[in-house]
């Protein structure tokens, strides 16, 4: 069997522009709110946001704290201790895009420790994560 190897060329190129084309950047203003690498917009809504917190409470808290500065409970054990959310050098630093991923993907993600753990079931909730983003970021206030 022969494999035709002139096709190779035009079908990467296709590949690659299909690819390429979903790396666009979002339009000027569309950014979630940040300035340092806004993520996409996402309407939030007030469910979105009361989700989040409950979801902080429950599954960001233990390590994060109450109030993200990485002193809740479970923080005593860790090494790397949690990330000091009202940290503002870290939050002049970070990328909402980051923020996200860390939260959906886990802290190995973003090449962080591998200890936070991702939380894969908010994929299809994408409010409910920039509400999280959003809460992570009050903490810089």
């Amino acid at each position: 069997m022969r494999i035709r190897t002139d096709l190779f060329p035009p079908l990467l190129a296709m590949v690659l522009l299909s690819a390429l084309s979903g790396c666009r950047g979002g339009e000027a203003g569309a950014g979630g709110g940040s300035s340092n690498g806004a993520a996409p917009a996402v309407k939030v809504t007030a469910a979105d946001r009361k989700e989040a917190h409950d979801l902080f409470m429950t599954r960001c808290a233990a390590c994060h704290g109450q109030f993200g500065r990485g002193d809740g409970p479970g923080a005593a054990g860790l090494n790397p201790k949690p990330r000091n959310y009202a940290d503002t050098a870290w939050q002049a630093t970070v990328t909402d895009e980051q923020i996200e991923k860390a939260i959906v993907y886990g802290g190995a993600a973003v090449g962080k420790s591998p200890q936070m753990v991702a939380n894969p079931d908010l994929q299809a909730k994408p409010g409910v994560v920039a509400a999280l983003r959003e809460k992570v970021r009050s903490f810089g206030t």
